[in-house]
């Protein structure tokens, strides 16, 4: 049975670590079902639209990173819509689009945005098809940008309460102006030492921390590969300019650092 399946037919499980890895293979699956130059994803803050992901099949229509002012947008077209998909077949005869700078500079074309949102209502951006060409957008295609950004909205969920369980994973506690404390308890595994070092060192930068005291006295076990995060970090403290003191190592922990380095 399986031999007779094309590579398309196969289901592969694919884990995603962010919002980003997610969004972007969700666009290569809108791209193969439907037939449209240059698809999306947008972020805005009311002010500026910037092109978080872009695939473009053949002419390059955006670029990822690019930004614009929002009002100035298709985009914002899409999010004053509302829930439901805008769908504008010629840019070159909608009310909405014939005068804006970006349809000057297109010359032609159609557009779809939906609009994608955090669980409270608050607005992220929005998902959309761009193209130079004229199309009519079928329903089952509609449907599919309605049904990623209702995706889009889950996995924004997820993203966000994932990376409120890393930063109470790594609480760095104020003590008084320019010195703060490190406690860090349980088994200091690979993947949680390197997050501890990413979260240490930008939270560290935005307290303005002169001294950083880490407790290590909650910590089971510390093998070779956590004593590597753990040199690195302190190195990479040192040239932010922030002295780090590490309290409460064991002995054998220390051996292992030290015949680590």
């Amino acid at each position: 049975m399986e031999a007779m399946l094309s590579d398309h037919e196969k289901l592969v499980p694919v884990k995603f670590k962010s919002f980003e890895e997610a969004s972007t293979s969700i666009l290569q699956l809108i791209s193969e079902f439907v037939d449209v130059n240059t698809i999306f994803i947008a972020k805005n803050d009311k002010k500026t639209n910037k092109i978080v992901k872009v695939i473009n099949r053949e002419e390059v229509l955006l670029e990822e990173g690019s930004t614009l002012p929002f009002n100035e947008t298709y985009c914002k077209l899409s999010v004053d819509n509302g829930r439901n998909p805008l769908l504008i077949p010629d840019i070159n005869q909608s009310e909405l689009t014939r005068n804006l700078n970006v349809t000057a500079n297109l010359g032609s074309g159609s557009f779809i945005g939906i609009p994608i949102y955090f669980e409270n209502g608050e607005n992220y951006g929005t998902i959309c098809g761009l193209d130079t060409k004229s199309i009519e957008f079928t329903d089952k295609q509609i449907q599919m940008f309605e049904t990623f950004s209702s995706l889009l909205t889950y996995i924004l969920e997820l993203d966000k309460a994932n990376n409120d369980i890393h930063q109470l994973s790594v609480p760095i506690v104020p003590v008084v102006k320019g010195i703060a404390i490190l406690p860090i308890i349980g088994n200091l595994y690979q993947a949680r030492a390197q997050m501890l070092m990413e979260i240490v060192l930008n939270r560290s930068q935005t307290l303005s921390l002169n001294y950083l005291v880490i407790d290590l006295s909650g910590v089971s076990n510390i093998d070779s590969d956590v004593a590597h995060y753990l040199i690195h970090l302190v190195k990479a403290l040192r040239l932010l300019g922030i002295t780090p003191i590490l309290t409460g190592i064991r002995p054998d922990m220390a051996i292992r650092v030290i015949f680590k380095y």
